[in-house]
């Protein structure tokens, strides 16, 4: 009865719940990337960078592309009054974390939800870009060559000036127009630019980021040093839910969830599962682990 009346009072309270809304510029990229380091299959995502006036925001599409049917499916729940385990009716995106960065001085963001909580780290890039003479059309675009070194890679970007962002997808920025396609030259990630549209009534957060935090997580960001973050991350990754796994009396893990056949321990075993699968589909970051440097 009290996980009942947890939800009511939880999802009655995102109704009215609101945010700051604003204009922005979503441009979509087709990312084709090698998930494995060993493996040499090649999976695709469809990532955006949303730019707005002070700043841009680039995550996996799918993070905000299923919004509207998860509230229909919260709607059913309120209406009916009962718990419903939605988690299998939707896609995981294939990348979590976020990258915001801070119009004009670029700084960047780089953080991803541990749980209930968002950490990350901040730092200042810097591209040292060759721009070359050679052209090509990327799509609907002139774009003009450029190439740098970043994260261990070799990467190799287009950019056109008809587009007058000095962005592009991840963490890439600094040059004199939006990055249309940028790959590296052993081709484990490559984004293409492959439209975008003006988002008249611009959300920072999605409406399932919002449903996270009405049930005890947050969005506000907990900024930690970039070696915090990484060994944190790692820890997290090992252990899920180690963090509430605690905090649950033995005696309410064998406990049914209201409206579904399974007890609260199973519930978590599941979560646990789809966590774990989902950070190990993936080992070939887009940065390189760097040697660490003594002190």
């Amino acid at each position: 009865m009290k996980l009942y009346k947890s939800l009511s009072f939880a999802l009655l309270f995102l109704v009215a719940f609101a945010s700051a809304q604003t204009t922005a510029n979503r441009f979509f990229y087709e990312l084709t990337y090698k998930p494995k380091q060993k493996v040499d299959s090649l999976q695709k995502a469809v990532a955006i960078l949303d730019i707005s006036d002070k700043k841009s925001i680039y995550k996996d599409y799918l993070t905000v592309s299923q919004d509207s049917l998860i509230k229909i499916e919260v709607d059913k729940m309120m209406k009916a009054g009962m718990f419903k385990d939605i988690s299998k009716s939707f896609q995981q995106p294939k990348f979590a974390f976020k990258v915001i960065k801070e119009y004009p001085s670029m700084k960047v963001n780089f953080n991803e939800r541990m749980l209930n909580s968002v950490f990350g780290y901040e730092e200042e890039p810097k591209f040292n870009w060759q721009i070359t003479n050679e052209k090509q059309k990327i799509g609907d675009y002139e774009a003009q060559k450029a190439t740098t070194e970043f994260g261990g890679r070799k990467w190799t970007a287009w950019f056109t000036e008809a587009i007058p962002f000095p962005d592009g997808p991840y963490k890439f920025s600094g040059l004199p127009g939006l990055i249309v396609k940028i790959e590296d030259a052993d081709k484990n990630y490559s984004w293409v630019l492959t439209a975008n549209k003006k988002l008249k009534e611009f959300e920072e957060y999605s409406y399932s980021e919002k449903l996270q935090a009405q049930f005890g997580g947050k969005n506000d960001i907990n900024v930690i040093s970039r070696d915090k973050f990484e060994s944190s991350f790692e820890t997290y990754k090992k252990d899920p839910l180690a963090s509430i796994r605690g905090q649950i009396p033995q005696d309410r893990l064998s406990v049914k969830m209201p409206g579904s056949d399974k007890t609260v321990g199973e519930m978590l075993k599941d979560q646990e599962k789809m966590l774990k699968d989902f950070y190990a589909a993936t080992d070939n970051t887009i940065e390189l682990p760097q040697p660490k440097t003594k002190k």
